[in-house]
């Protein structure tokens, strides 16, 4: 929540779709919902671009998403653990600053990779 403009933020079991944690505006059965839409629209999206890739893989580092009432980050991580987890960010169209955001964000994930 150290990202200017960040309404609220939620770490995705990508392969569960499940909320890991959570923090900020969301209350936990709101934030369980968003975690399994916006898990299941990362793999819709990986799907969708797998087939238009000569190789039939992508990797996705980052996923922007703005809408009329603000940004939305998606930010994959490779981890040790069962499975990839996902940073989502909601942030304030008016008070945030989208490249601020992806290079506060980029530096948080590289923590928590090796933390």
């Amino acid at each position: 929540m150290a990202i200017p403009g960040a309404l609220d933020a939620i770490l995705i079991d990508q392969t569960s779709g499940t909320a890991v944690g959570f923090g900020g505006g969301s209350h936990q059965a709101d934030a369980e919902r968003s975690a399994a839409g916006l898990s299941e629209t990362l793999r819709a999206t990986l799907d969708g671009l797998a087939i238009t890739s000569p190789s039939g893989t992508v990797r996705i580092s980052d996923m922007i998403i703005t809408t009329d009432s603000g940004h939305h980050l998606l930010k994959s991580l490779e981890t040790v653990f069962d499975g990839p987890l996902v940073i989502y960010v909601r942030l304030d169209l008016e008070r945030s600053n989208l490249a601020l955001a992806r290079h506060r964000l980029q530096a948080l994930s590289g923590r928590l990779i090796t933390t």
